[in-house]
């Protein structure tokens, strides 16, 4: 059974989406080696070092987004990419009925 939606499309904004997040790794890793480092600053309260903690904690969560790119691609139907660039290549006509 055909999808109604384009899979080729899918594919190619998932493709754009994680290209932009890995240029964004080297930033969000550096990000986290200064937040590490602000923590060892001398006479640092329990507080600002418990808010530290909260930064670096969102910035691993980020790594979240590569499964969540792994998924949307697990879920394109198998073959359907394949089968719209190959009607795209012959055309496309529509049906009759």
């Amino acid at each position: 059974m055909a999808i109604k939606w384009s899979a080729v499309k899918v594919s190619e904004a998932i493709d754009e989406v994680e290209a932009q997040v890995i240029l964004a790794d080297q930033f969000i890793a550096e990000a986290k080696t200064k937040a590490e480092a602000a923590k060892r600053i001398s006479n640092l309260p329990q507080y600002m070092e418990q808010r530290i903690n909260r930064v670096i904690d969102q910035l691993e969560r980020m790594e979240n987004i590569k499964s969540a790119i792994t998924s949307v691609r697990e879920d394109i139907p198998d073959g359907a990419i394949e089968e719209e660039r190959a009607n795209l290549r012959h055309g496309t006509t529509q049906s009759l009925i």
